[in-house]
């Protein structure tokens, strides 16, 4: 018997390919917290991190390494244990939702029928780690922005399932390699969800920026307002797991809108070949777009921000699974909706 049909080869597997994501995630993270700086450094016409490492490559790393030598300073009327807990939910949570993601046909931990669920499951967990560290912290700060973090992430949340159901519908499928295969065409860039869902992607994108409390929308961490939020209690590792948790969770929902709406790992032109390359470039496109954003609009108010998510997007988005339905429904523009005919 071939030693990987056995339990212990299957386990043996399942780790070795874990292993792999998280590397690949982590490794990605050294250089995103790099970009994001560089890209804000560029607007501002200023260097950025540029010493240690050749370019500044190793800053990330240099910052990391700071992080975890430091002391680990809990506030003496702190709940101990839940202020330890809280990072870690954090970070788990948004590193587990990798699972499911896939980058090239094939190329998927878990390729489950209901990977969309999965998903909605492990973001909707992770406002949790934001409510028991703003708790935990036994400071008024630090609560009021635990707050203030759990009503953005749960409005904008709402936004995103619409935006996502419209699209469930064009696929017919839960599976997030079947949404990509739907949009393999003959047309390339031209068949995939951007063109149908347009007005979605929009809506996705400034949902995504919002769910993550980047800015315009990082009302939870205004250093201006609240001196950091949920975070002010923290330092050394747990402050660097709460960083990262934030990190891994941008740069999924990159990820997400590379898969529903820009067609994941297929090529956007058809003769060249498809591959894990083109979704990682997606990804890193769309986190440029992330890091620009942050570094040119100014920050909304927080009533501005619960205004936009309740009384536009949501009707919005709404509006658009109805509309969708419509179409697959009665056939109508052909099988531009229709996907679920064709695709998988």
């Amino acid at each position: 018997m071939p030693f990987f049909d056995t339990a212990l080869g299957t386990f043996a597997l399942i780790l070795a390919q874990s292993l792999m994501i998280v590397s690949f995630v982590m490794i990605s993270l050294l250089f995103l917290v790099y970009g994001d700086r560089k890209i804000w450094a560029a607007v501002q016409m200023r260097r950025g991190p540029n010493v240690v490492g050749a370019f500044g490559l190793l800053q990330s790393v240099a910052d990391a390494l700071k992080y975890v030598v430091k002391e680990i300073v809990i506030p003496a009327g702190a709940d101990r244990t839940v202020f330890l807990l809280a990072p870690l939910v954090s970070f788990i949570l948004a590193m587990s939702a990798w699972a499911v993601i896939p980058f090239a046909d094939g190329w998927v931990l878990a390729n489950l029928n209901i990977g969309i669920l999965f998903i909605f499951a492990v973001s909707s967990l992770e406002v949790y780690g934001v409510i028991m560290g703003g708790w935990a912290s036994n400071s008024k700060y630090a609560f009021l922005g635990s707050l203030r973090s759990a009503a953005q992430m749960i409005s904008y949340e709402v936004s995103i399932g619409f935006i996502i159901v419209g699209v469930l519908i064009s696929t017919g499928s839960l599976n997030l390699s079947e949404i990509v295969r739907a949009q393999d065409g003959e047309w390339g860039f031209f068949s995939w969800y951007w063109l149908p869902h347009l007005p979605m992607v929009v809506l996705f994108f400034v949902s995504a920026l919002a769910e993550t409390n980047r800015p315009p929308f990082d009302l939870p961490e205004a250093e201006s307002e609240l001196v950091a939020g949920y975070q002010v209690e923290y330092s050394s590792t747990p402050f660097l797991l709460f960083m990262a948790g934030e990190y891994i969770a941008i740069f999924l929902l990159c990820a997400l809108m590379s898969i529903l709406f820009f067609g994941g790992w297929l090529s956007p032109i058809p003769v060249l070949p498809d591959g894990a390359l083109w979704m990682v470039g997606k990804m890193a496109f769309f986190f440029f777009l992330f890091a620009l954003v942050k570094a040119v609009v100014p920050r909304y108010r927080y009533d501005q921000l619960m205004r936009i998510g309740w009384k536009v997007f949501l009707p919005l988005s709404l509006g658009w699974v109805a509309l969708t339905g419509l179409f697959v429904q009665y056939g109508w523009f052909g099988q531009f909706y229709v996907r679920w005919a064709v695709g998988s």
